[in-house]
């Protein structure tokens, strides 16, 4: 039994050692091959390398900052009269349009005094029609006429005084929006401070926001911002600023921005926390990815492709982007910049260039 074990024993050490060497084989002989050459015993190296060329992009200058979302109009829905609920017509959320009736006020008393009006301009319009037709044959003065067309103002006078205290026992929208949540309930006795609910227009949105007042000079109205939010990890909002607070905080030292986001299917409600780019300038630049970069004490650089060979060249480097570098001096655009097999690099060593992709590449990329 222990001939046997042993046996055992050393048929797993035996496949582990041929599968380290296959995976040697796999992924390491294949990123530096050894061969002789020609004329001389001495092994030259020949690394595997994955190199993109270095393109002109846009350059874009940012600033983020955090902000709040507004809607673009936002009121608190009260009556204009005091009185009894006698109907609310809306359910928190509904999309109503202007002049939408909301609720309604009991009216029975301001329906009775709009009849009384109308019966009295009704009489006083036909004492006019009798008091003019006796001046035409001067049957009257011109002063009863004078009298009587007064008291025709009087009664349309009082007459409008009815109809506005009738339509104020009805609560309308002031402008398409969606409401909000009821604050009051059937029958309840309400007065001219008590909030029914809101109304937000959600069309569109601004998101206030604040910028340090080292920036003042360069924030504009028409700026392109970019705004995100954590109850939608996957999406983002364009907009453009609009307005620029003429004032600047003395305790934070900062001023206050408005930016207006497209908001057509109400995705965005009021008052949600959202994180803002804002795109102060853009330029075209030379633009290589962060891992062609290599840094080495003082020295900046990267490695370039020539005649089969890996050179070195210290690079400029500007503007840092998401993903790439903006370079300013040392490489032209067109250039071959090695960004995969940066460590195994030296000045001059002889290089493969491989496809993304493929068995070497993804050896690289480990």
């Amino acid at each position: 039994m222990r001939i046997v074990r042993q046996l055992v024993i050393l048929a797993v050490l035996a496949g582990i050692a041929w599968g380290g060497y296959e995976a040697y084989q796999v992924y390491f002989a294949k990123e530096a091959q050894t061969q002789q050459r020609p004329g001389s015993g001495r092994p030259r190296i020949v690394v595997n390398v994955e190199v993109v060329p270095a393109t002109v992009a846009t350059i874009e200058e940012q600033i983020e900052a955090v902000g709040t979302t507004v809607a673009r109009r936002s009121v608190a829905v009260v009556p204009s009269a005091a009185g009894r609920l006698v109907a609310i017509n809306f359910e928190p959320g509904d999309v109503v349009q202007r002049g939408a009736e909301l609720a309604r006020l009991d009216d029975d008393i301001e329906r009775a005094n709009l009849a009384e009006a109308q019966a009295k301009a009704e009489e006083v319009r036909r004492a006019v029609e009798r008091t003019q037709s006796l001046r035409r044959t001067r049957t009257v003065t011109e002063v009863t006429l004078e009298n009587v067309l007064a008291q025709q103002q009087i009664a349309l006078a009082e007459l409008e005084r009815a109809e506005r205290r009738l339509a104020d026992r009805t609560v309308v929208a002031p402008f398409a929006g969606v409401v909000g949540l009821r604050r009051v309930d059937l029958g309840a006795r309400v007065n001219e401070s008590t909030m029914l609910t809101t109304l937000d227009d959600l069309n569109e949105v601004e998101i206030e926001f604040s910028v340090p007042e080292t920036h003042y000079g360069r924030i504009a109205a028409g700026q392109n911002v970019v705004a995100d939010g954590t109850a939608f990890p996957d999406r983002s909002f364009s907009g453009k600023i609009v307005s620029i607070d003429s004032r600047v905080d003395p305790v934070s030292r900062a001023f206050k921005v408005r930016a207006r986001v497209p908001n057509p299917n109400r995705t965005l409600p009021a008052g949600m926390f959202m994180h803002l780019v804002v795109v102060l300038s853009a330029r075209e630049g030379l633009t290589v990815p962060e891992e062609a970069i290599v840094v080495q004490g003082s020295d900046t650089f990267v490695f370039t492709i020539e005649d089969g060979k890996a050179a070195r060249r210290s690079v400029v480097l500007g503007k840092r982007q998401v993903g790439t570098i903006e370079i300013t001096g040392g490489l032209a655009e067109g250039d071959q910049v090695v960004v995969r097999g940066v460590q195994r690099l030296r000045d001059g060593a002889e290089v493969r260039i491989v496809s993304p992709g493929n068995q070497a590449s993804a050896a690289l990329r480990k």
